[in-house]
Parts: C-alpha cells; sequence; structure tokens
C-alpha cells in the first residue's frame, strides 16, 4: 500500500534543532520507525504531487518503509525530444512522460524501479517489455530491433542491465548494528552502572558487547563480499545486438534494454537477461534456477495475429518461448539461413536470476507466536521496572536522600529488570550456532530463523528426484487396442518391441537432442527412446 506525502520545509528545521537538542536519540527513532519520521517531516498528498511515498506491507506485520521520489530528464545525444522518439501509446515510457517539461518521477523499492504512469495515475515497474503486447505486437514493434536513438531513452530511464550487490562498507555495518534497540538499551545500562561505580561489571559487559558485535560484523561482511561475487558472475559479457537498420553490434550486456533483439550465434554462452525468443531454436541449461541440469528445448514465439497479451495467448506454456537470465545457451538453431533472435523481455533485478537475490537480501519476516509472546513478556518487565522506579522514588523521598542519588537510583531499577548481556549472548549464540551448521555444509541466510528451526517436527521436499537419484529404468510397457488393455511387454534383454503405431511414438514423440554426439534431455524420454532400440541420426545440409 503506497500512501504520498510533500515535506515541508520548517518541519526539517525543527526536526533538524530536535535531532541536536536531543543528542541523536530522535535521529534514531525516526530510523526504527519510519511512520512517525513521515509524519513529522511530511502532510499528506496525492500520489501524483508526492516527493515523498510511505509504504505499508499488506502482511500481518504491516512495516512501514519510507522511499524518496526522484526525477528523471531522459536525453539523447542529438537534437530529437524524448517525446518523437518514443511516440508508442503502448510503451510505459510515453505513458510516465510528463509533458511539456519532458521528465519521469520514479521510485526503486528494493532494487526495483517504478515510474509514476501519468494516464493510470499508479507506480508501475520499468525495466520490462509492455505485458499489454500480443504475438504479432512483438514480432511488428521489436522484432527488427531498436534504434540507436530508442536505445539511449530505453537506457537512461531503465537503467544498466547488472545484478549488482554492493559489499557494504564496515562503518555503515557497525552504525546499523550498534542502532539496533537492544544495544542502545545496553549503552544506557552501562553508562548508569559506571555512574554508580560498577566498573568490572560495566567493563565484562562491555567486552561481551564488543565481541558480539565483531562477530557479527565479521557475519555480514563476509556475507556481503560472497554475496557481491555471486551476482556480479556474467554481469558483463559481449553480445550481439540487431539495430533496426539491419546492423549487427556487438555490445556490452550492461547496455542491454528491454526491446532490443540480441542474435545467439555460439553456444556456451550465459544469458545476461530474460529473453523472448521469436525465432530458431534453442537447446537451454536451467539448472541455475531449477536445481535439475536436464536440457529444456525452447521454441520460438509464434506470430499470431491478435490484440490478446502474448503470455495469455501462450498460456500456461508461455515459459518455453522464454530464455532466462543466468541459464546457458547449449545449442542455438537457426530455420535455414535465418538468425537465431530473441528479444530482450527483462534486465538487472527484474530478471529470473534478479529475483533470486533479491530473495537473498530481502528474506521475508516470519510473524510467529514465539514473538508476539517476547514482546508481551518484555511489556510485562517493563511495567514491573515502572513499579520499582515508583518505589523506589516514594522511599528514596521518604528517608530524604539526596535527589541526584534518587534519580540515578531510579533510572538504575530500569537497567536492572532486563538483562544487559542479554542481546551480547543471544547473538554470540547465534554465531556459533551458525559457524556449526556452515562446517556441515548448511548455510543460514537469516539467523534468526535458526531457533525456530529448534521447534519443527516434520521438514518436507517437494521432489524425491533432487535428494535421491535421477535415473530411471523402464520395466515395461502397456499398448492398448480399442477400449481395453493388452498384455505388458517387459524390455528384458533382447526383447524388441516389435512395430507398430506404440514403438513409432515412442521413438519419435519426444524433445531429445545430440549434443556433443551423446543425446541428452529428460530422464524419462532417454530412457524411454532407448528401450525402442533405435538411434538418433544427424544430417548435415550445405
Amino acid at each position: 500500500e503506497l500512501f504520498g506525502y510533500r515535506t515541508v520545509r520548517l518541519r526539517q528545521v525543527l526536526c533538524t534543532i530536535g535531532y541536536i537538542f536531543s543528542l541523536g536519540i530522535l535521529r534514531c527513532l525516526f530510523y526504527w520507525k519510519p511512520l512517525l519520521d513521515v509524519w513529522c517531516h511530511c502532510v499528506p498528498c496525492s500520489l501524483e504531487d508526492a516527493d515523498v511515498i510511505l509504504l505499508r506491507t499488506t502482511d500481518e506485520l504491516r512495516k512501514y518503509s519510507k522511499k524518496k521520489v526522484f526525477e528523471i530528464h531522459p536525453y539523447i545525444s542529438g537534437l530529437q525530444s524524448c517525446q518523437q522518439i518514443i511516440d508508442d501509446n503502448i510503451s510505459l515510457i510515453n505513458k510516465s512522460l510528463k509533458k511539456p517539461e519532458g521528465k519521469i518521477r520514479y521510485i526503486t523499492v528494493q532494487k526495483i524501479r517504478f515510474v509514476w504512469n501519468m494516464l493510470d495515475g499508479k507506480f508501475q515497474k520499468i525495466g520490462v517489455l509492455e505485458e499489454e503486447l500480443s504475438c504479432s505486437d512483438v514480432h511488428t514493434h521489436f522484432g527488427a530491433g531498436l534504434t540507436a536513438e530508442e536505445q539511449e531513452i530505453r537506457q537512461h530511464i531503465c537503467g544498466l542491465n547488472t545484478i549488482e550487490v554492493k559489499i557494504k562498507p564496515i562503518c555503515v555495518l557497525f552504525f546499523k548494528e550498534i542502532f539496533n534497540p537492544f544495544y542502545a538499551f545496553q549503552a544506557y545500562a552501562i553508562s548508569l552502572w559506571m555512574a554508580n561505580g560498577y566498573f568490572d561489571y560495566s567493563v565484562a559487559i562491555l567486552t561481551i558487547s564488543i565481541l558480539s558485535i565483531t562477530a557479527t560484523l565479521y557475519s555480514l561482511r563476509k556475507q556481503s563480499v560472497k554475496l557481491h561475487k555471486m551476482s556480479v558472475s556474467y554481469n558483463s559479457i559481449l553480445v550481439k545486438v540487431l539495430r533496426k537498420n539491419g546492423e549487427l553490434k556487438e555490445v556490452e550486456s550492461v547496455s542491454l534494454v528491454p526491446g532490443d533483439v540480441i542474435v545467439l550465434e555460439r553456444n556456451k554462452l550465459f544469458l545476461p537477461c530474460d529473453a523472448l525468443l521469436i525465432s530458431g531454436r534453442c537447446t537451454i541449461n536451467e539448472g541455475m534456477l531449477t536445481g535439475e541440469s536436464i536440457p529444456v528445448a525452447k521454441i520460438p514465439l509464434p506470430c499470431t495475429e491478435g490484440s490478446i497479451p502474448w503470455k495469455i495467448q501462450s498460456g500456461v506454456d508461455n515459459k518455453k518461448h522464454i530464455l532466462f537470465c543466468g541459464t546457458e545457451v547449449i545449442q542455438a538453431k537457426a530455420h535455414g539461413q535465418g538468425l537465431v533472435k530473441a528479444v530482450v523481455l527483462q534486465t538487472g533485478f527484474n530478471t529470473a536470476k534478479g529475483d533470486l537475490v533479491r530473495t537473498i537480501l530481502y528474506n521475508k519476516p516470519v510473524n510467529i507466536s514465539l514473538h508476539k509472546q517476547g514482546l508481551w513478556f518484555f511489556l510485562v518487565l517493563v511495567i514491573i521496572a515502572l513499579c520499582t522506579v515508583v518505589y523506589t522514588a516514594v522511599i528514596f523521598t521518604k528517608d530524604e536522600v539526596a535527589v541526584e542519588q534518587t534519580v540515578l537510583r531510579c533510572f538504575q531499577m530500569l537497567s536492572i529488570v532486563i538483562n544487559a548481556s542479554l542481546p551480547a549472548s543471544l547473538t554470540l549464540s547465534l554465531v556459533y550456532a551458525q559457524t556449526r551448521l556452515k562446517k556441515k555444509g548448511i548455510f543460514c541466510l537469516s539467523t534468526q530463523r535458526i531457533n525456530l528451526a529448534g521447534q519443527l517436527n516434520l521438514v518436507c521436499f517437494d521432489k524425491t528426484g533432487t535428494l535421491t537419484e535421477d535415473t530411471l529404468d523402464l520395466h515395461g510397457v502397456v499398448s492398448s487396442d480399442g477400449n481395453s488393455f493388452q498384455d505388458i511387454h517387459y524390455f528384458t534383454t533382447g526383447n524388441v518391441l516389435p512395430w507398430g503405431p506404440l514403438l513409432a511414438a515412442m521413438a519419435s514423440c519426444h524433445s531429445l537432442i545430440m549434443l556433443d554426439g551423446k543425446i541428452c534431455g529428460d530422464p524419462l524420454e532417454l530412457k524411454m527412446f532407448e528401450g525402442t532400440g533405435w538411434v538418433i541420426m544427424i544430417t548435415l545440409q550445405k
């Protein structure tokens, strides 16, 4: 859910003064509570006029986040305006262009850029090919490629085709860690103990906290570096792009934009984007996405007339036309003297590989009873602490103790109820548990879920083949005649299936291919074909 707000300069000044007088505590509060931050800095307005967007998740947690609205002015190297270049009514770029200023408003949410659609009055994802396009539209509008000017405009608006996770600096990780509410409370408690002369205990807790923060920073930094290395693989490779004037140009894959036409001329190519196959055939290894390195045959999108969007027209089988980012092109075959062409469908974090990386970066929060009960327990402790503060104040006042000592003891009561070493102890135990899991080859992306693992009684997996084996043996086949089944034909040694429709179907109805002199494909189809005793012959034509 999105809510529009407009920043008020006077409120900004007042909040800055509040930061100074509160010694940064107000700024920490705004960091923890984005809703309060927006309320104090801005006033509500329409999404069209907003310079700040407040987002609220629609799940049970209803978490808030604040996003700033940016503006870009698309430009090209020549004298033509963006409106002259992008004149297609279907294009989201044309719908998002504010005229006559020629600017586009956008926000970035979890690495995805959303532009403001002026016609429909909503934010829409950019960096993808328009979903309203029919099969004939894809072939007509994008089959011949983009002009250099169109490509430049789209690149400026959609951004670079990269899936890059920047390595977080140590200082950023450090400040994010210490601004945790638990560590803020710990700093408060240690300060009070120092003021009361409890130096030994304070130093002990401080040492544990430093060790805890150091261990967490080391773990986060190592994970950040590993994720960065994983995300940049195949980020920048050379690909051939077809221009509208018929020119084939070799470019860096980072410059690809939705609508570009890439030409696949060689095998063993890792795709740098999601693309829609429009001519030729491809065999793809999608092991990076599915975990199963079985070659998948891709067929071109048919040039069917009509206005139905291509995804709806293709139905559930629309993926057979899509070449996914990060997958490997094992084989590319053209029809006759033509080219194997694919229209760039999605770039950057919008791709299948980008979704995978975003899933790692932005873990879905878990709302469980354990966390809820923990919050209720914390609330009970706060109530007890307030009661002890009141009791301490009354007793010390009755005994005529100095005001300074009374105030100090009251504040100290708040720190006694909750153990100050609890955050550090929990962090160290989770880091140690994560290290033990890593030694057994188990990697944990969210350490908070380690505690929950102890409550699991049953773990379900969706694929037995992944866990056991991927080989099959053909035992027998049952043919039918009219409305009845015939006897089972067992594939024992030397027992060949006689010629007939069943044998013809088993030998020809499959998607097996010859790769480096070896038959590859689905294990079931492979065993079925081997049972026929037939061979695949390849004829070469000049």
